[in-house]
């Protein structure tokens, strides 16, 4: 596996990030299995992973005891002298909970005084990278579970150096000393505060090597601990991207080509540039090597009613005009097909079987969708030679990297200012930067126009569900033979769908054999299943990104839909008969479902009449969540009454945290069932513009929804994926009890 295939396409990602790919494919040899430590390494060798690394490696230089910058407390922890904690997170705030979570585990190893700790966001400064890949990134489910070990040493390094602080100036051995609420305290009861020692303690030395708790002394993890964004952000102090205000700061917004790649044939703005408070209508290059025209105004209303006012002709000839119609027809016959394997396994079980399921699934393009559309400010200096941007970004390293190539300057001359961002789902983590690159094209052009001034570009709701990166259509197509004790004596299966990293500088790490791994993830594992498993992956001119839970979005739906039709035909109740699959080979899954049941009282208690139970588990990004839910038909549509959630992510940081993810996530995954929840094309442009016509789910969908976390001392696991994939398959299995039909497409069509 090369970290980039030679005959892949990089041109809708940075040239520079890619010539950087491209040397580091000739360079590495090849390995047979992709691991955390490789990508690191690829991501180091290419450069790819900071953008930065002259500075990295000057930090290195300095680290004491051969420490790395991400294993530095000054990067990431100051002390007043009033006591007050700030702690730096490494990753983006976008309602996941680590504005929160990251620092109780700094505060634990540091015996600080939670009331007395707040956070902020870092930046694109190599300290700030994801420790487990090597590079800037929000994603994955990995904020916790790759950062858990790293936060606590650096809570412990610093609480180590008070300590030593507080023996230099008592004079007396560390050994009698100890910390605790933010107070260093001697044997026979004095005591010095972290912030009278803080100046002292942040000049000796960083330990290396400290001394971790017990996890049974923990006094702030585990803990149901309120979110320290929480009272701004209920109360609508909180600011976010979209929220950036700078002296003199105009706004952009951008009129794209109808078609993704078109080009601009004509333009005739006479009319928007007689709207007050227009400064410049400028032409530039925007994603997928389109062309569009950015309106630079005094806000954002004369910005957008001047780009109404354009009036604008395009060339889509050289552009494939999708059509998602024919686009079904065309995945359903490739299914039908072979496709480069993955899984091989006999299959001539499947012709003369007892009992036999057919199977066809379709799933639609999905929009991101988040709270906060997609924006970004830009500001240039005087000569062009520096600047600074304010974005929400998952990838501010790559992002730096990407606006620096785009402005013709050194990713040196970039300073990232890292904004808390509403939500975004995968979207604010895009390889090819195009939110961000397009923002820098509209801050050069509007200064090749005289302007001088911070500009902002900010998407419209709109813009935001048209502008594509989309998580991907897919089909998939499964043959099943299964004797009459339920247990599969074949199952050949057929995924056609979109590459979403082909092209991208994760294609090394995530493309094995021409299959992308996150197409698959999901599959089979943990049933033992005799699988056949072979994929395809057309090229289709629809931009696609990973989206909340990537492939399990489908893949768990798929598998759990099926694994309840099997039950059924043998006449096993569908709990018992995935406890049978388990055995004694997957406790995980065991635990949490048997929680999810327990709490749920699945068949233990009378459901109204008209209401079913549906089950699903699925493991994802190493968490396994089960739900037990229950569900009607209503007039005609399906109806979610309770969720119950069984979940095993080891060590709950913070319970309250989880909680709310696996809320978020379970009504995120209801959002896929619902009427009109999918984008479809007609002639290359995407049919949806608002939530008028893009459904997803609103308060009136959400359940009852109750959260129940496996007790585990065991590292974190992911958590802010996982809750998803399960919840959709479980309410499929409850709607075909109820109506002896099984949903092999999202949304839902029970007429």
């Amino acid at each position: 596996m090369h970290f980039h295939s030679k005959n892949s396409d990089l041109s809708q990602i940075p040239k520079g990030i890619a010539a950087l790919i491209q040397q580091q494919s000739a360079d590495t040899n090849q390995v047979t299995e992709p691991s955390r430590r490789s990508f690191l390494k690829m991501s180091v060798a290419s450069g790819f992973a900071l953008g930065m690394y002259p500075a990295f490696a000057q930090n290195n230089k300095a680290a004491p005891a051969g420490l790395k910058a991400f294993q530095q407390p000054a990067a990431f922890v100051h002390i007043g002298k009033d006591g007050g904690i700030t702690v730096t997170i490494n990753r983006l705030e976008f309602g996941q909970g680590v504005h929160t979570a990251l620092p109780m585990i700094l505060a634990e190893e540091l015996d600080a005084d939670w009331s007395k700790v707040s956070a902020v966001h870092g930046s694109a400064d190599p300290a700030y990278v994801d420790p487990g890949f090597g590079m800037h990134l929000t994603g994955g489910s990995g904020s916790i579970k790759n950062s858990y070990m790293q936060y606590r040493e650096l809570g412990a390094r610093v609480r180590a150096m008070l300590i030593s602080a507080a023996a230099a100036q008592w004079n007396v051995s560390p050994d009698i000393l100890r910390a605790d609420r933010s107070t260093i305290i001697r044997a026979d009861g004095k005591m010095l505060s972290y912030g009278e020692l803080a100046e002292a303690a942040m000049k000796l030395a960083v330990p290396e090597k400290v001394s971790l708790k017990d996890p049974k002394n923990f006094k702030i993890i585990g803990q149901q601990v309120g979110r320290l964004d929480a009272n701004d952000k209920s109360s609508g102090k909180q600011n976010f991207g979209i929220d950036v205000r700078l002296p003199g700061m105009l706004t952009a917004v951008i009129a794209h080509p109808p078609v993704f790649g078109a080009k601009l044939t004509s333009m005739n703005d006479s009319a928007a540039k007689q709207i007050k408070g227009v400064r410049a209508i400028v032409k530039i290059a925007v994603d997928r090597g389109g062309e569009g025209v950015a309106v630079i105004a005094d806000g954002f209303w004369p910005a957008k009613q001047a780009r109404d006012a354009l009036i604008l002709e395009w060339d889509t000839s050289g552009v494939e005009k999708v059509d998602s119609v024919a686009l079904l027809k065309k995945y359903q016959d490739l299914a039908k097909t072979t496709g480069k394997l993955h899984f091989k396994a006999d299959v001539s079980k499947l012709s003369g079987a007892a009992k036999k399921i057919s199977a066809e699934y379709s799933f639609p393009y999905l929009a991101h969708a988040a709270m906060e559309p997609l924006n970004c400010t830009v500001q240039l200096s005087a000569d062009g030679s520096q600047a600074q941007l304010w974005v929400g970004t998952q990838m501010p390293g790559v992002e730096s990297v990407a606006a620096a190539q785009a402005l013709g300057i050194s990713p040196q001359q970039v300073s990232m200012h890292v904004q808390m961002a509403g939500g975004g789902f995968g979207r604010r983590a895009v390889p090819s930067c195009d939110y961000v690159i397009e923002s820098c094209h509209v801050a050069k052009a509007a200064r090749s126009a005289g302007i001088q001034a911070p500009i902002r570009t900010i998407w419209s709701r709109e813009d935001d569900i048209k502008g594509g990166y989309y998580r991907p259509m897919h089909v998939h197509r499964a043959e099943i033979a299964y004797d009459e004790q339920g247990q599969v004596q074949a199952w050949d299966h057929v995924i056609v769908g979109q590459s979403i990293v082909a092209g991208t500088p994760f294609e090394g790490f995530l493309i094995k054999d021409g299959i992308d791994g996150t197409t698959i993830e999901g599959m089979r594992d943990p049933y033992p299943i005799p699988m056949r498993l072979s994929v395809h992956h057309p090229k289709v001119n629809v931009p696609v990104l990973w989206w909340r839970s990537v492939g399990s979005t489908h893949t768990a739906y798929v598998m759990e839909t099926l694994i309840d039709e099997i039950a059924r035909g043998a006449k096993q109740d569908p709990v018992a008969y995935r406890l049978k699959q388990f055995a004694d080979k997957h406790p995980r899954h065991t635990a949490a479902l048997k929680l999810a049941v327990e709490k749920s009282g699945y068949n233990k208690r009378r459901l109204p009449k008209g209401h079913a139970w549906g089950v699903a588990v699925h493991e994802s990004f190493q968490t396994v969540v089960a739900y037990v839910v229950t569900a009607s038909v209503q007039n005609g549509q399906a109806k979610l009454h309770t969720a119950t959630a069984g979940v095993h992510c080891n060590l709950a940081v913070n319970p309250k945290t989880i909680e709310a993810q696996v809320q978020g996530a379970a009504l995120m995954g209801l959002g896929m069932c619902i009427e009109n929840a999918a984008i479809t094309l007609k002639d290359g442009v995407v049919e949806q513009t608002n939530f008028g016509q893009y459904a997803v789910a609103r308060m009136t969908d959400m359940p009852q929804v109750s959260v129940h976390i496996v007790p585990s001392a065991d590292p974190p696991t992911g958590m802010g994926e996982p809750g998803l994939p399960p919840l959709a398959p479980a309410f499929a299995n409850a709607i075909a009890k109820l109506t002896g039909k099984v949903q092999r497409s999202l949304p839902f069509k029970l007429s």
